[in-house]
């Protein structure tokens, strides 16, 4: 990535090209600008400094589809349908995009149900999660695996990896042994540069890039990882008190990664340190890898003389729980699960090396690029424009964020799950059985106290559901007409 810097936009009436960039399962504390120093993120940093980071964004799902879907529709889960992963949806603001005369090109990850549906698109260069080698999801070959293919390489997954003495022992943290240009984020990649350094349109696009790291199995290149080998990580906050306290379907969450090995985890509670240490050094290295990627594309986009009319935008799906609180991957409104990096620079963006604490949910991405691009987003839409946090000035953000995730085979403990953060007070209610969580993030950071059953903390209790209640109601009616264009 060159050293120059990512310039904001010089005439306000152009159409910016846009990049958005998004990982799966990154976690909030995985950029070194923003406090996080055990991650090597320099181009990130870059991003960071010459641009706007909102460092307090929330999903609107813990999991793939229903994450994408809402972000794509700028609506909830519960209005777009998709509540859980393979659900079908065929619509998105990126069909507004291209009726408006943008060129629209996914390269890797979307999660779409079919996974080559259109959505809007002009090209999609489709590739899926790192490990689908299980019967128990619709057989795909996407173009890594052709990839692969042609090159002769089996592809590494649970079961090849099964195939190893220690793998129960690793966590899902492996090392990556084929060549290095197939590692999914690094083909992720270069199919994104070999697009911006070949394609010969002049109107502006929009370029989405799905990496699927760090997602696991965690999988890092040797040359990837070797910085991280003796490196100090946080390891999890896992108290047994905490454990022990977790409503049911929690409890049958955690039996249920016990007793699957999904995306190549072995999932344990009997852990060392070191082995989790090993875990999240792997996933770091994982970070530093798509790192390396999104500087590559910077690069391709100065090559191509585009780069300061261009805006980036760089996020993830959800977070990872990484044994936190004794769970693995997702499925869960722990902060580690649900709080993902957002960041915003280049064209449009004036405001530079700010950081906005204000709560955003991650669907206000697809407002925002409409806005960016002198489109005006649909009235139904429940995502609000982040617009006016690009430019200098006060910004206070939303008054809550809001999360939902529907049962499916993994989170098989609860018809449904609904979380409410205000800034301060997070509230959990589950479904079926009727249960909940409740935590003080001002004093318990690391939600390890459960007040749910505190008779002192019933009155905010009881308001935060009658919440979660008022903002189902509103929701119902601001989109009671979304889907009728689409019929």
């Amino acid at each position: 990535m060159s050293a120059s810097r990512i310039p904001a936009a010089t005439d306000p009436g152009d159409r910016p090209n846009i990049v958005l960039v998004m990982t799966d399962q990154q976690r909030f504390d995985t950029i070194a600008a923003l406090g996080h120093d055990h991650v090597d993120t320099p181009h990130l940093d870059r991003l960071v400094e010459q641009g706007v980071a909102f460092t307090r964004t929330y999903v609107t799902s813990p999991s793939c589809a229903p994450s994408r879907a809402s972000l794509f529709s700028g609506l909830y889960p519960h209005t777009t349908g998709v509540l859980r992963n393979d659900e079908p949806w065929h619509h998105s603001w990126v069909e507004q995009l291209a009726d408006s005369g943008y060129r629209c090109v996914n390269v890797g990850k979307m999660h779409t149900y079919p996974y080559e549906a259109s959505v809007g698109f002009h090209e999609r260069h489709v590739v899926e999660n790192k490990d689908r080698d299980t019967p128990r999801l619709p057989f795909y070959l996407d173009t890594w695996d052709k990839a692969l293919w042609t090159r002769g390489v089996r592809k590494p997954s649970r079961v090849t990896y099964a195939e190893r003495a220690d793998y129960a022992e690793r966590l899902g943290a492996f090392e990556w042994e084929p060549p290095a240009d197939l590692h999914a984020d690094v083909f992720v990649g270069g199919l994104a540069t070999m697009w911006l350094d070949r394609w010969r349109g002049e109107e502006p696009f929009f370029l989405q890039v799905g990496f699927p790291g760090p997602h696991p199995p965690y999988d890092p290149t040797p040359q990837a990882l070797e910085p991280y080998r003796d490196r100090d990580v946080p390891l999890p906050h896992a108290t047994p008190e905490d454990v022990a306290a977790q409503p049911a379907a929690l409890q049958q969450l955690r039996e249920q990664h016990m007793g699957v090995d999904h995306d190549a985890v072995v999932h344990r509670l009997d852990t060392t340190p070191e082995q989790e240490a090993r875990r999240r050094r792997h996933y770091a290295a994982n970070v530093t890898m798509i790192d390396e990627q999104v500087g590559e594309i910077v690069s391709a986009l100065e090559r191509r003389g585009v780069l300061d009319r261009t805006v980036i935008v760089f996020t993830s799906d959800h977070g990872d729980c990484l044994g936190d609180h004794g769970h693995s991957q997702k499925w869960t409104m722990y902060e580690p699960s649900v709080h993902v990096p957002l960041v915003v620079c280049g064209a449009g963006v004036t405001a530079s090396g700010v950081r906005r604490d204000g709560l955003t949910s991650l669907m206000d991405v697809g407002p925002t690029v409409l806005e960016l691009a002198g489109l005006t987003p649909p009235g139904w839409m429940e995502a609000e424009s982040l617009l006016p946090a690009l430019a200098p000035g006060a910004w206070s953000g939303r008054e809550r964020v809001y999360s939902e995730h529907a049962r499916d085979r993994i989170l098989a403990g609860t018809a449904l799950m609904t979380m409410v953060f205000d800034g301060r007070w997070k509230l959990v209610e589950y479904l079926d059985p009727d249960e909940g969580q409740l935590f003080d993030l001002e004093t318990d950071p690391h939600e390890e106290r459960d007040l749910w059953g505190s008779p002192s903390h019933r009155e905010v209790r009881d308001a935060l559901l009658r919440d979660i209640a008022r903002w189902r109601a509103t929701s119902g009616m601001t989109t009671a007409s979304w889907a009728a264009p689409f019929r």
